[in-house]
């Protein structure tokens, strides 16, 4: 399920443990079951693109976690190979890599998107 990211992914943090920008990228998708990384926030998006997905899911009353890749040019450019997607925003459900704005916004022109954001409140639906 997780792509295997090159280059140096290691950081030091101030407490001497280790982290990988893998580690956190996985902490940021067990943070919610839905998760959208995007430029800037859900109440402040930075770019059209963001701002569109965040209105599909706030539409289909979405709970969603979402992380600012503008504040960490590691995770930034780690996200593309881990999705093997080149841009931004990227949504996941329940760990999966759902897609980009085009993809997000048919989702929601045809129904799926709020099927699939309320198939995340059902306990009996697999993780």
């Amino acid at each position: 399920m997780f792509k295997e990211l090159t280059g140096p992914m290691r950081e030091e943090s101030n407490s001497n443990s280790t982290s990988t920008v893998l580690d956190r990228i996985e902490n940021h998708l067990s943070s919610a079951p839905i998760v959208l990384f995007m430029k800037g926030s859900r109440d402040f998006p930075q770019c059209g693109f963001s701002a569109r997905v965040v209105r599909a899911l706030d539409a289909c009353r979405a709970e969603f976690a979402d992380v600012n890749i503008l504040e960490d040019a590691e995770l930034h450019q780690a996200l593309k190979a881990y999705s093997q997607w080149p841009t931004f925003p990227q949504l996941y459900i329940r760990h999966e890599f759902v897609g980009g704005c085009d993809i997000v916004l048919e989702l929601y022109r045809n129904g799926h998107l709020s099927r699939l954001v309320t198939a995340t409140d059902d306990p009996m639906v697999a993780a």
